[in-house]
């Protein structure tokens, strides 16, 4: 079985089936509603890279926060910034780092831990996501 398959397949039943994920495969760990990611924690290995896809009409970012990655790791946001207030300034000045439905951002994780992101137009609405990388 392919990852994204289990992943997709083992998030579903987790959730309760509340993600409408099947049996089938996705391209994508990570999907983005109008107001949330889906699923909102995922666990993963060190190693992995994670694959966000804008699975909304709706422009979304994924923007790590700053002080809420493990030591070590290297920020990420869509965009490239190269970190939290440069990703917050760009959206907030130019629009900036979004992407659209469709779209995708991966990132792989090397450092174990927990990696904390949002989405900058949604974060007051609750739009928020982690990561969480085990050894």
């Amino acid at each position: 079985m392919k990852r994204r398959t289990f992943l997709a397949t083992g998030a579903a039943t987790l959730a309760g089936g509340c993600l409408g994920l099947g049996a089938g495969e996705s391209d994508y760990d990570v999907g983005m509603t109008s107001m949330s990611f889906e699923p909102e924690t995922l666990t993963v290995p060190v190693g992995t890279t994670v694959v966000w896809q804008n699975t909304n009409s709706r422009a979304h970012t994924v923007t790590a926060y700053a002080g809420r990655i493990p030591d070590g790791a290297e920020y990420f946001a869509t965009g490239g910034f190269d970190g939290e207030t440069a990703a917050r300034e760009q959206w907030f000045e130019s629009g900036g780092g979004n992407i659209y439905g469709g779209e995708t951002f991966s990132y792989t994780v090397e450092v174990a831990g927990t990696y904390e992101y949002f989405c900058i137009p949604h974060e007051s609405g609750g739009m928020v996501g982690a990561i969480e990388v085990t050894e």
